[in-house]
């Protein structure tokens, strides 16, 4: 059964979509109505949904943003702004509605997606996988949603990863492999079979006695191990 969230910070437009979308798609399961971005983006995380029905001005996050911080859910936005449908479709969405919703228009919008479900969905142009902006960690009974650059250093604890703040740590369910492939290759890199730094919080390069290399930190006071398989990259510094 495909699943959808639905985000819109006007509840009475969010549950106008999702009653339509029940009597045209019931099939549809809709996990999850939200009122912003952020708790979009946690859902969207957490559900992991085939579809996202994402309104583009909502407070936290716009849709735009959340759209660009996910994979592997096909985002409909649904505005009252026709201004935004290039960085609609700069962000590979599958459709884009225009408020008040039109129901043959709507119907059109779930026979494309009904056509393909199943499918992978597109990747953004000119990006082979969608860049990873923010990260949603579990913090008791809620999420805590940290910007990319915000994290100083990622580290591969078993099934885990420890993503490391200036003052925080938590534990995410994404692997250090997965992270790899979705982070800014300008502003991260990989250091050690189970470390990647934030480039922009490397303060200096030690050396010690035995000629193994580790990095200093600015913001934080532990050092990190230097692997000679991925030291190429720090011999300019």
């Amino acid at each position: 059964m495909p699943r959808a969230v639905i985000a819109d910070d006007e509840p009475l437009l969010a549950e106008d979509l999702r009653r339509r979308l029940a009597a045209l798609w019931p099939e549809l399961d809709v996990a999850a109505v939200l009122g912003d971005g952020v708790a979009a983006l946690a859902a969207i995380n957490r559900l992991r949904p085939d579809f996202a029905f994402l309104d583009i001005r909502m407070p936290g996050l716009s849709g735009v943003q959340v759209a660009q911080g996910v994979a592997g859910t096909r985002v409909v936005f649904v505005t009252a702004y026709d201004a935004f449908a290039l960085q609609a479709f700069d962000a590979a969405a599958a459709d884009y509605l225009l408020k008040p919703l039109d129901e043959a228009r709507l119907l059109k919008c779930i026979a494309r997606l009904q056509q393909t479900h199943g499918a992978p969905p597109p990747a953004p142009p000119a990006l082979a996988t969608p860049r990873l902006h923010w990260i949603t960690a579990g913090l008791g009974d809620s999420k805590r949603l940290i910007a990319a650059g915000e994290v100083v250093y990622f580290k591969a604890r078993d099934k885990y990863t420890e993503v490391v703040t200036v003052e925080e740590s938590h534990l995410i369910r994404m692997s250090l492999r997965e992270l790899a492939a979705r982070l800014d290759p300008d502003g991260f890199a990989q250091i050690h079979r189970g470390l990647i730094v934030n480039l922009a919080q490397v303060l200096s390069i030690e050396l010690d006695l035995l000629g193994r290399c580790s990095l200093r930190l600015k913001s934080r006071p532990e050092t990190l191990p230097l692997s000679r398989g991925y030291a190429q990259r720090f011999k300019a510094m």
